[in-house]
Formats: C-alpha cells, sequence, structure tokens
C-alpha cells in the first residue's frame, strides 16, 4: 500500500499512547514519528491527534482511521491464511458471540461437526452481550454473531435468517404455577422475575407483554446472568424466561415450562456477519453446517 508505513506509525501511536513509547516499539527515533504523522495528516488534511502533556489521544477524525486501519490490518492477516490454506489446510480461529440459546443447545452439535471437518481451526465462542458484540463485529475483533436478528440495521452488518425463536415462561418443577393446565397473564404478575442484566431486550419484552395484557409492569426482583437466572428460578418461586427451542436442555436444571396465555417475544434468529470482510473459508464451512443443523 502506498502509505503502508505511515499507517502502521499512525496505528502504534494510538495503541502506545505516546510517541516515545511508540518509536520504542518500531525502533526509530521519536523525531521520526513525529515527522511520519505530520506527514500522514497533511496528507489527510485533518488532525489526528491532539498533543497533552501526558501523551496524545485520538481526535474523532482519528478515531475513525484508527478503526479502519485495523480492519486493513485484520483483512491482511486474513489474506495470508487463506493463501496458506492452499497448500496445508484450513486453519486459524472462528471468533463467535453468541446469545444463550445459541450456547446452551444451537452450537455444541454445530462446533463439533465442525471440528471434524476444520481440526486445525480454533473456535472462539463468547457469550451474550448485545451491545458489546455488535461493536466488536464492526471492529473487526468478531466474525460472526448468533443470536437475534432483531437489532438496528447498519450498513456494514449482513443479517442471514435462519430460524424462528419464541421465549416462553419458566419456574421451578412444583412452582405453584406449573400444575395450572394455562395461566394467565395476571397469575404471572403476582410473582417475582428474573431478567437477563446483558440483555436489553430480556425486561423490556417482559415488561410489553404485561402491558399487552393491561397489566402493570412485573416485578423484576433480579438481574443476571443466564446461569445466574437458571439457578435462581431452580430453587425460589422466581420466574424467568427462555426460548423454547432450549426447552430440553432448561428443563434438565430443574425447570419446567409454564404455560401461559398470549405470547411474550417471537423473534428471528441467525447470522450476523461484516459486509466489509468476504467470509473465508473457515465461515463459510461453519455457517453450512449451521444451515444444515437448524433446518433438521
Amino acid at each position: 500500500m502506498r502509505h503502508s508505513k505511515l499507517l502502521y506509525y499512525f496505528s502504534e501511536v494510538a495503541n502506545a499512547g505516546t510517541l516515545s513509547a511508540a518509536a520504542k516499539s518500531i525502533g526509530i527515533t521519536q523525531p521520526a514519528v513525529t515527522r511520519s504523522l505530520k506527514q500522514l495528516e497533511d496528507l489527510l488534511g485533518v488532525t489526528l491527534f491532539n498533543r497533552l502533556p501526558t501523551g496524545v489521544v485520538l481526535t474523532p477524525e482519528g478515531q475513525i482511521l484508527a478503526r479502519r486501519v485495523k480492519l486493513m490490518t485484520l483483512e491482511y492477516q486474513h489474506a495470508l491464511a487463506e493463501l496458506a490454506d492452499h497448500n496445508s489446510g484450513i486453519s486459524g480461529r472462528l471468533r463467535i458471540a453468541a446469545g444463550p440459546v445459541w450456547l446452551l443447545s444451537i452450537l455444541p452439535p454445530v462446533i463439533n461437526e465442525f471440528h471434524q471437518q476444520f481440526p486445525d481451526v480454533r473456535v472462539t465462542v463468547t457469550g451474550p452481550g448485545f451491545d458489546a458484540s455488535i461493536q466488536q463485529l464492526l471492529d473487526g475483533d468478531l466474525d460472526m454473531i448468533c443470536g437475534g436478528l432483531d437489532f438496528p440495521d447498519h450498513a456494514d452488518i449482513v443479517k442471514e435468517p435462519l430460524l424462528k425463536l419464541r421465549h416462553t415462561v419458566f419456574g421451578r418443577v412444583g412452582h405453584p404455577l406449573a400444575i395450572k393446565k394455562t395461566v394467565s397473564a395476571e397469575d404471572l404478575s403476582q410473582y417475582p422475575w428474573i431478567v437477563l442484566a446483558d440483555d436489553r431486550a430480556s425486561g423490556s419484552t417482559i415488561g410489553a407483554y404485561f402491558a399487552a395484557n393491561s397489566l402493570p409492569p412485573p416485578n423484576v426482583a433480579v438481574e443476571t446472568s443466564y446461569l445466574g437466572a437458571i439457578t435462581i428460578a431452580q430453587s425460589t418461586d422466581y420466574l424467568s424466561t427462555f426460548a423454547e427451542n432450549s426447552r430440553s436442555e432448561i428443563e434438565a436444571f430443574g425447570l419446567t415450562q409454564i404455560t401461559h396465555e398470549g405470547t411474550f417475544w417471537d423473534f428471528e434468529g441467525g447470522i450476523a456477519r461484516r459486509r466489509s470482510s468476504p467470509p473465508g473459508p473457515a465461515f463459510q464451512g461453519f455457517r453450512a453446517i449451521l444451515k444444515s443443523s437448524v433446518s433438521e
């Protein structure tokens, strides 16, 4: 690339936070780093850093460039990996963020089958955290998100719907409501609720259900993780909602589905990926196995 050296120096300064630290990392003098930054700023016509007594910080324009340089570096690394695939088989890493139902019931057999076909690819799977996952995908720190697709569209995100997901109510085995054939929204409102702290839709959909039944919001007593919600619900009369798709796995933890009036939450689930990064062989292989698995 024409300005690759300037961009490399810029990236090192952005990561280090000081010119002296960046110069030491690169192996050149600090004045040389300063001249390179000035040359890049002149070429682009913007100021990339604000100089402070303690170092430098990116300007808004610098933040945009830093993000794009990071993506360029990742694409270069992916290109090298893809070239190597022709000689030594597919290797590397596939980085996935997954929602609860995906982690619990959908992905485990898919990952197992994937590794039978691509044994040298390391799969990194992180749990839910919607807002952080979207930003990590845009920053190039994730290859895909497996989860609900009911988030705002973005120019650089491609959504690939794969299945319909439905949330319903679960409580402990022996819960007073579990013995009823069908419970009303008013019955459900009499008990405290558990919501997922890292899922912004969890609390809002519960509230929307009760509002649709002309009832005030329920008592949300606990915000916790997915595992925390299961653990607390299995030993109390608190209620929570989980996807019907993982019903057998949820019931293995000592919970039971409570049949209720109306629908809590129906949404489309699937894969989200970055448009500006064409999927490589490992991604394509994983997606093909996943699509085959959910269509069975």
